[in-house]
């Protein structure tokens, strides 16, 4: 290849040299050599980026909002109580009423506590416990999980 004239030709071979293609080529190679590691930060920064942990837990917030429709709606809509209106899912009232931890959600959704029934497998005493069905101990927890959730955020949905 020979020297470019002033017409951007090239004096030896006739051939064009055009100086804004090959700043072109130059930015193509560079993104081609960027892109792969400018995706995997995209990908690892990304909130659209879904890792197991979240994907479980959006699993398991479906699934106990699933429980909570089939088992508590009838008294707890929208995290009220139509029985003892002192006594709702919201968290000054668990505060309040001794129940604002997980844990205690789970127990009193096992076993019961005043007018509410007991929905434990092996929730005793009888009296205490719903003659409908009974969940099992990851049901509950699930539930009780789910519950303690939407009393945080004040029961959005």
């Amino acid at each position: 290849m020979g020297e470019l004239n002033l017409n951007g030709f090239d004096s030896h071979e006739g051939n064009v040299q055009n100086p804004v293609d090959q700043k072109q080529k130059q930015g193509v190679k560079l993104m081609k050599s960027l892109a792969p590691p400018l995706m995997a930060a995209f990908l690892a920064l990304s909130p659209f980026f879904i890792s197991p942990v979240s994907l479980g837990q959006e699993i398991d917030v479906q699934r106990g909002a699933t429980l909570f429709r089939r088992t508590c709606i009838g008294c707890h809509d929208g995290g009220g109580n139509i029985i003892q209106p002192g006594a709702t899912l919201f968290s000054k009232d668990l505060l309040r009423n001794g129940v604002a931890t997980e844990e205690e959600i789970y127990r009193v959704t096992y076993y019961g506590k005043g007018r509410m029934p007991g929905f434990g497998e092996n929730c005793t005493p009888r009296g205490q416990c719903t003659f409908g069905a009974r969940l099992q101990e990851d049901e509950i927890k699930v539930l009780a999980e789910f519950v303690k959730s939407q009393a945080d955020l004040g029961w959005p949905n």
